[in-house]
């Protein structure tokens, strides 16, 4: 049958549930229904609307994870900006530089990778910042947020009740 989008408290989506748990939650004053379907569920004594969207009447925390290092994650970090011309780039005309460059033993990790676009890359080349007389505009570090958060949906195609909820970080499995 139907799928059911389940809300934090803060409207936040957290996952996809089926709807006889959806129903149970209701049933338990766990979640307030927000969107329904336009069916009904009949049992011997009640009849109930198929909820489509639910949200959580207590608010759940989740649980803080270190961010992975991913060359998106460092372009989410530092705002698709070079951080050596300060120029914004769409995703696809930046790389990322290693500050220390790796012939000199820098490492790849958060403290060493910069979002940089390809002609201050090529400018810099082999060389530190200060020998390639370029200026970083901000210190890599590790975030302590996450920069995008992903739920993957199962389903083919989105009920529109969803879109309201649902924000443009959501990847659909077909």
């Amino acid at each position: 049958m139907e799928q059911v989008l389940l809300l934090n408290l803060s409207y936040e989506p957290l996952k996809v549930i089926d709807w006889r748990k959806a129903i149970t939650l209701l049933c338990l004053g766990k979640v307030e229904v927000i969107e329904e379907y336009g069916r009904d569920i009949h049992s011997v004594s009640v009849t109930i609307r198929l909820p489509s969207v639910v949200r959580l009447l207590r608010l759940v925390k989740r649980p803080r994870r270190p961010v992975r290092f991913s060359r998106q994650n460092i372009y989410a970090r530092d705002r698709h900006r070079c951080q050596y011309c300060g120029r914004k780039f769409p995703t696809e005309e930046l790389t990322y530089d290693h500050v220390l460059p790796r012939s000199r033993g820098g490492r790849t990790e958060w403290k060493n990778i910069v979002t940089c676009c390809v002609t201050c890359n090529r400018k810099k080349g082999g060389k530190t910042p200060e020998e390639a007389r370029m200026r970083l505009i901000r210190k890599p570090s590790r975030p302590d947020w996450v920069p995008s958060v992903r739920i993957t949906i199962g389903i083919k195609e989105i009920p529109s009740a969803w879109r309201d909820y649902l924000y443009w970080n959501v990847e659909l499995v077909q």
